[in-house]
């Protein structure tokens, strides 16, 4: 079981004044927090890619490998690298050279992305969105099978006997897939036997089971082997001493982003009732102190058998002093308790 945190790199945005923390700052505080993770024993950080003024992070390679350089045993990967619009050549250069410098700890999680702004920005029209996505990570996994690759597509100029370097450490990267809610992207995962991330990011997580159901069947019915199953759930979550003290404090933030989000989604105006049912047993948000926070994990990870759980940990962006403090509470109390309670 691995218990992580990813980051979308969020600005930090004063929810009185509006006023917008710098990108610099915010990608100088990611790294100041992943050199954290990594001395707490947090197990993995995925960085996320987005292509807007309200996230510090285009290139999540980029601050991968400036973490490398600071870290020694956290897994480092992207959470995610949208596929879609991406070169799959580059983007295997990219982290194979994230895995040379972090000595082997690097990995790539695949997405179609939760945003469109990178498919104008690269030059992929939006009619092309599931071609794109099948294509790529279909040359994206033969480019990590294979040193000398020959490959043609309807999205890329060919490749014939194209060797491809650096090689990773291991000669190959691990490759997650993350998914929404579709049931062809989960039943495709399964099919490749490619390890799944569902994003839980809003409603009743018991309706994400069928889901999971879908994806074990689609792994055995094409002869994967459960010793190599691995499937996980990245969740919203904020930590801090006092439960109900970190909530309210956090609230504004969380509000203020997802409202940001569903102004251009045509979504009302997000309510606390919302957060505080997020914030039960039932829901997708994992907001508390150690105690909440530790059986909120568990009742996830039993729920759906998971191997790995992801903390979304940045969603508004609170600010650098409780984010590290979060972060310091997840990897000193939190994992370790979650753990122990597994065994």
């Amino acid at each position: 079981m691995e218990l992580g945190i990813g980051m979308f790199g969020d600005v930090h945005i004063d929810p009185t004044t509006g006023k917008m923390q710098s990108a610099a700052q915010r990608t100088q505080e990611i790294i100041e927090e992943i050199k954290l993770m990594d001395e707490v024993g947090v197990d993995f950080f995925g960085m996320g890619e987005h292509h807007r003024i309200d996230y510090a992070v285009s290139s999540p390679e980029i601050i991968l490998a400036a973490a490398a350089t600071v870290t020694n045993k956290i897994k480092l990967g992207s959470a995610v690298s949208v596929i879609s619009s991406a070169d799959p050549v580059k983007l295997f250069q990219d982290f194979s050279t994230v895995d040379l410098l972090s000595n082997g700890r690097a990995e790539i999680m695949a997405g179609r992305g939760s945003f469109i702004e990178s498919f104008p920005l690269f030059g992929y029209d939006l009619k092309d969105y599931a071609e794109l996505f099948e294509e790529k990570l279909a040359l994206l996994l033969r480019l990590n099978k294979q040193d000398t690759v020959t490959w043609s597509g309807k999205f890329r100029k060919p490749l014939v006997n194209q060797e491809i370097f650096p090689r990773p450490v291991e000669g190959s990267l691990p490759i997650w897939v993350a998914v929404g809610g579709t049931t062809s992207s989960v039943i495709r995962a399964g099919k490749l036997g490619l390890p799944v991330m569902f994003a839980i990011i809003g409603g009743a997580i018991d309706n994400f089971k069928p889901l999971f159901e879908v994806y074990r069947q689609a792994w055995e019915d094409n002869g994967h082997t459960m010793d190599n199953f691995q499937v996980g759930v990245h969740m919203h979550a904020f930590f801090g001493e006092q439960g109900q003290e970190v909530a309210d404090q956090y609230y504004p933030l969380y509000a203020g982003q997802m409202n940001r989000i569903g102004a251009s989604r045509g979504w009302p105006p997000y309510q606390r009732s919302q957060y505080d049912f997020g914030r039960s047993i039932h829901g997708h948000l994992v907001v508390g102190d150690v105690n909440q926070s530790v059986e909120k994990i568990l009742h996830v990870i039993e729920t759906f058998g998971l191997t790995r759980f992801s903390a979304h940990t940045d969603v508004g962006s609170p600010n650098h002093k409780d984010m590290m403090k979060a972060i310091e509470l997840y990897g000193t109390q939190i994992i370790p308790k979650v753990k122990a309670a597994l065994k």
